[in-house]
């Protein structure tokens, strides 16, 4: 069905800009927004349900999805000021998504191969960081993302950004630190902390075997839970003036020396 809603004041568009805007409203409504053309049709592979397009008829010309959807999805034409109102890019394509979220729990991931490849980040708190960690995961072709005590909700507008679709291609399960360590240890997969104490260089590690790398924030690294049940501490010789690196590039450089072993069998 398609219609048009051309009030800054009309309440279903208040209503899509405190879902941009508010994490609380992301909870309770269980939706939120993906902004692009390219970002809706990675979420819409990936098995998202996608409930509205909202659209510009003068920025959005190509109308791809909305042709391919026009029989399920009911379509909402806006004008350029109400569409740059929810838009959260400066530059855009013209058409946002109101998407269902995934609840993202262990108990539904599912993993297919013996030897996983897993990324955690333990307390992620910039939006852009965990963007990018999405991506790298995404490039790696990683079988999973486990985000431990996460700060900010995983559809914030900025990650849903900086992950490029990153966020719809990756497996992502949520969960506490206890939680995680305990669905490792249960699935037999060898822990890997970035870490400086009683840690090894990382190009020193097999990571041929199940193995879950595990990153935490810049500012005070991992819990002592990780360290305490970490199969090896890893680090990355530094060697300039800094101590030490972005978080979403540790994890690219750990992530990567992985993969270059796993090609090599």
């Amino acid at each position: 069905m398609q219609k048009q809603i051309n009030s800054l004041q009309n309440p279903f568009i208040k209503q899509l800009i405190q879902l941009q805007e508010k994490s609380r409203e992301r909870k309770k409504t269980g939706l939120f927004l993906i902004e692009g053309e390219r970002e809706i049709s990675l979420a819409i592979k990936g098995g998202y349900v996608i409930e509205i397009f909202i659209y510009c008829n003068v920025l959005y010309q190509k109308k791809t999805l909305l042709h391919l959807f026009n029989k399920t999805v009911n379509q909402i034409e806006v004008p350029r000021e109400i569409y740059q109102k929810l838009a959260y890019r400066d530059s855009t394509e013209g058409i946002i998504a109101v998407a269902k979220a995934k609840k993202h729990t262990l108990e539904e991931l599912k993993l297919t191969t013996k030897k996983p490849l897993i990324l955690v980040a333990e307390a992620p708190e910039k939006p852009g960081n965990i963007g990018a960690l999405l991506r790298t995961a995404d490039a790696a072709n990683l079988d999973a993302v486990f985000i431990a005590n996460p700060k900010t909700d995983v559809y914030n507008p900025n990650i849903v950004r900086s992950s490029v679709g990153g966020l719809f291609t990756n497996q992502i399960a949520i969960g506490s630190t206890d939680e995680i360590i305990s669905f490792l240890q249960k699935n037999n997969i060898a822990i890997y902390c970035a870490a400086l104490q009683a840690s090894k260089n990382y190009t020193e590690i097999n990571f041929t075997k199940a193995a879950a790398i595990v990153v935490g924030t810049e500012s005070i690294g991992l819990s002592a839970e990780w360290l305490k049940n970490a199969t090896q501490n890893i680090r990355i010789p530094m060697e300039g003036e800094m101590d030490s690196m972005n978080v979403s590039v540790a994890a690219a450089i750990l992530i990567f020396e992985a993969k270059r072993q796993r090609n090599l069998l």
